[in-house]
């Protein structure tokens, strides 16, 4: 088992994997105690050689020929459930490794159901058990068990395998497009950003009042960049209940916010306490435009609902006919949002998803097809008119 813990180690082994037509990546991370990841170890193999572990904790190591090769566009890097992987590296590099490829979303295109994790996945196409039990282990502490590392790298080895069986299946479907338009969002910055000013929509509040959704934006927005630059999880800061707190009683003096839940009089009157009377006035003086409004969605009409209950019918139809997990394709909320309207501007209405659904979920609304019942076949889409 291989670590490189030294940049002239790295440089050699970058150097090598930028030959090859693709290489298989995973990481080991934690945080629990931090707002931002800290990345704990890398794992990289190429689609025949053996596979590495990085140190980025290695005394003196540089970072920079790996950023590079994630950056090489001649080099595919294939990952299993990519997001929280290209997070880490996003916040490491600034940019998105390009080219990538998720197994786990081409598992959903190639049948194997929705949201299929590793373990399954080698179980199922290399017929190989993998042992997690390293899986929750400190991954910062050093030196890593043999035990952990053999963990780590099986996560590299066996993704070569399982990226090659579902790259063949997706060519001999014809369904390659498919997957890249899911990387093309995968691979979005604004996918990995938290801007503080939309922080406020994760907090549950119990009134739609103007200025309480003003001051929660405001003091959500002051927890995410104290937060961001002390670089510890939101809930270290203040708690939610807390926040939506604030916004219902809008505290304007040391009294009255020591009186909110969780936050005592030392608080109240020391710098932290000021910092969130500070972002409880700004609040309360934020423009009537840039005051938060919650869109409420209308009911939907009783006429649409068992066209929704028809469309989700059709769903699971074209879902098994296609072989594809029915979540990838439509959603309920997008549903009754073609139900309500039909340029409705959602994913079944745009690329691969129109072509298999979006299109017949039309006609079924307008009352071009109609679903019947076949005793041989099933449920089956019969033509009107």
């Amino acid at each position: 088992m291989t670590i490189i813990s030294a940049t002239d180690e790295l440089k050699t082994l970058c150097h090598d994997l930028a030959h090859h037509p693709f290489i298989t990546v995973d990481t080991e991370f934690l945080r629990d105690k931090t707002y931002f990841p800290v990345l704990c170890l890398i794992q990289v193999a190429s689609p025949d050689g053996q596979p590495y572990a990085i140190d980025p904790l290695a005394e003196g190591i540089d970072l920079t020929p790996l950023y590079e090769l994630m950056m090489n566009r001649a080099v595919l890097k294939v990952f299993h459930a990519a997001r929280q992987d290209l997070e880490i590296f996003f916040n490491m590099m600034g940019s998105i490794p390009t080219p990538v490829f998720d197994t786990q979303v081409a598992a959903m295109v190639c049948g194997f159901g929705d949201q299929i994790g590793y373990l399954n996945l080698v179980q199922e196409i290399c017929h190989q058990k993998l042992d997690k039990g390293a899986q929750f282990t400190d991954w910062s502490r050093r030196p890593l068990s043999d035990k952990q590392l053999k963990y780590a790298l099986d996560d590299v080895t066996w993704l070569r395998d399982v990226y090659r069986k579902l790259d063949h299946d997706l060519k001999k479907r014809d369904r390659t497009s498919w997957v890249n338009e899911e990387m093309n969002i995968l691979t979005d910055p604004a996918t990995y950003t938290n801007p503080p000013d939309t922080a406020w929509k994760r907090i549950k509040l119990r009134t739609e009042k103007p200025k309480a959704l003003a001051v929660l934006k405001e003091v959500s927005a002051w927890r995410e960049r104290e937060a961001q630059r002390r670089n510890v999880p939101r809930g270290r800061i203040l708690r939610d209940e807390t926040l939506a707190d604030l916004a219902v009683h809008a505290p304007r003096t040391p009294d009255e916010l020591k009186h909110i839940r969780n936050i005592g009089e030392d608080v109240a009157r020391g710098k932290l306490g000021k910092a969130i009377l500070d972002a409880v006035e700004a609040g309360l003086a934020l423009p009537k435009e840039l005051v938060p409004v919650i869109e409420k969605k209308k009911p939907l009409p009783m006429s649409m609902v068992p066209v929704v209950e028809m469309m989700k019918l059709l769903l699971r139809i074209v879902a098994a006919e296609n072989e594809v997990a029915a979540r990838l394709i439509a959603d309920p909320d997008e549903l009754e949002a073609i139900a309500r309207d039909d340029d409705a501007d959602v994913a079944p209405m745009k690329g691969w998803r129109f072509e298999v659904f979006g299109r017949e979920a039309l006609a079924l609304k307008h009352g071009k097809i109609a679903l019947g019942v076949d005793g041989r076949q099933g449920i089956r889409r019969i033509p009107v008119g």
